[in-house]
């Protein structure tokens, strides 16, 4: 469970610099330059992203549960993460999908995290998935106050709303039928 923490704490920690610190990340890379800023920012958050996966991965091992959730949920939470799919390309591909939902990453987090914890009720699930929750929620908070950085992204057009669709349930479907099982040894579809 020690693994989990730091690589949260690593993970969450580096992402939540702007949440914060925003003035202090902006001091950071003035000092450093934007580019040794990002490489030790991408080190950080990829050692905590190791450490997150080899530690729930034992975690799970020898599981500590907190609460046993009714069999129903799994399709609450298949719903949620059916939004979170199209949500997450919409980060990247702007239209009126990410007009609608202003904060697209953040909205497909929150769903994925919350469809999670609905259907796992171990320790470290609790862990993982209500870390990643309360951290998107205190972005999406602290975005109210803090000015916006430039989001890489694709030109806007009208077939950007298509393409995250598209895209969003060929993901979808991708992972519930094909990746999630190979890749977490847990089917999605029963």
């Amino acid at each position: 469970m020690t693994l989990l923490i730091l690589g949260l704490l690593l993970f969450l920690g580096t992402h939540s610099l702007g949440i914060v610190a925003w003035q202090g990340r902006d001091a950071m890379v003035a000092k450093l330059g934007e580019l040794p800023f990002k490489a030790i920012y991408s080190l950080i958050s990829v050692i905590g992203l190791v450490l997150i996966v080899i530690g729930y991965g034992q975690a799970r091992m020898d599981p500590v549960i907190l609460y046993q959730p009714p069999d129903f949920l799994r399709h609450l939470t298949m719903l949620l993460v059916l939004i979170a799919f199209p949500a997450l390309l919409a980060a990247y591909f702007p239209g009126r999908i990410q007009q609608t939902l202003k904060h697209p990453m953040l909205v497909a987090v929150k769903a994925w995290a919350l469809g999670h914890l609905l259907v796992n009720g171990s320790l470290a699930d609790v862990l993982l998935f209500g870390g990643f929750l309360v951290w998107a929620v205190a972005d999406r908070i602290s975005l109210k106050r803090r000015p916006q950085r430039a989001i890489p992204q694709l030109p806007g057009s009208k077939a950007n709303d298509a393409i995250v669709i598209v895209g969003g349930l060929a993901l979808y479907a991708a992972f519930a039928f094909w990746l999630h099982p190979v890749l977490f040894g847990v089917p999605v579809m029963r």
